[in-house]
């Protein structure tokens, strides 16, 4: 009996320094991509980007994003308004790369615009890689086009303005200095109810008490290059309204195994799965981003969203705009 006893502890002391050996080999590797990428490229120019750009973007740890609301946009859904912190924002983020910039963006299209505005992605050289929705019963109808591409930084920023000017040109006019800039929703639920449920803190913008929850747990690549959280690899989940009806939506950011689970727990517990597609399309390992909306209690959203959360990886990471 004791010799047996022995035996299962040797197995368990085996198998616990594997798995250390093992993550620390994957660390190291880790490690070793994020420097070689460093040491093969040139940092952005950003004052150059943003001059070409002509308007101001954020700078986070070499990278940099531009965020345009769509302030020209009446959007509601179930009869709620949807205003850019609830996901209703163009944005497009640079970050060094052999060639000198490789970007990733999502824009936001009406139906109207779709055609022209993914010509001008063509034409320019760039790559659309996902074409979807966020919402439905919404009016008017909006999607979200992703695109990308890799070319010396400032001609990826003239490549970047002209497709945003194209948006413009099929809108009318700036959707940055539209009607309904600084639209508030109203929003008097508890938030710090809501912080203890899920453990985290949110931000409050016009309304929308908002949590982006990084993914450190699941490092990806594209193209080699490792992807952040300030290039839309995250959870978010927006909420505003009452205590007693509240609308909440977002977007997980699932790998390939957490898909099937994550969709099952949002449904089970009365939130309504809306979309499930890609971003990118040379990401390693493959990530799949979930859309959904539910009304109701406030806090049983949260719970809900508590649970689908659960069934991926570690729950917490940066806060930051999406």
């Amino acid at each position: 009996m004791k010799k047996t006893i022995s035996i299962i502890k040797l197995v368990a002391f085996s198998t616990i320094i594997t798995l250390a050996c093992s993550n620390s080999i994957y660390a190291q590797k880790k490690g070793q991509v994020k420097m070689m990428h460093n040491a093969s490229v040139k940092k952005l120019d950003i004052a150059k980007i943003e001059a070409i750009l002509e308007m101001k973007g954020v700078e986070n740890n070499g990278e940099f994003k531009i965020t345009v609301p769509q302030n020209d946009l009446d959007i509601e859904v179930d009869g709620f308004k949807i205003i850019p912190p609830m996901g209703l924002g163009t944005w497009i983020a640079f970050t060094p790369s052999t060639d000198g910039a490789m970007i990733m963006g999502d824009i936001v299209i009406t139906e109207t615009d779709l055609k022209q505005v993914q010509f001008e992605v063509i034409k320019q050289g760039l790559t659309i890689t996902a074409i979807h929705n966020h919402f439905v019963r919404n009016h008017p109808n909006v999607m979200y086009m992703h695109i990308g591409g890799s070319v010396p930084a400032e001609q990826m920023a003239m490549k970047a303005k002209a497709v945003l000017n194209k948006v413009k040109e099929m809108r009318g006019a700036d959707p940055l200095k539209g009607t309904f800039a600084g639209r508030k929703v109203e929003n008097t639920i508890d938030t710090k109810k809501l912080d203890a449920i899920l453990g985290i803190t949110g931000e409050m913008n016009n309304g929308v008490y908002k949590y982006t929850i990084g993914r450190p747990d699941a490092p990806i690549t594209e193209h080699g290059i490792p992807i952040s959280t300030f290039f839309g690899y995250n959870t978010w989940i927006a909420i505003q309204g009452t205590e007693e009806k509240a609308a909440i939506a977002g977007d997980f950011a699932m790998l390939e195994d957490e898909v099937a689970p994550v969709i099952k727990a949002l449904i089970e517990n009365g939130i309504e799965v809306v979309a499930v597609h890609n971003h990118m399309v040379q990401e390693k390992p493959h990530v799949f981003f979930l859309h959904y909306w539910a009304i109701g209690n406030a806090e049983e959203l949260i719970k809900s969203l508590k649970i689908a959360l659960s069934k991926t990886g570690k729950v917490g990471g940066m806060k930051m705009k999406h």
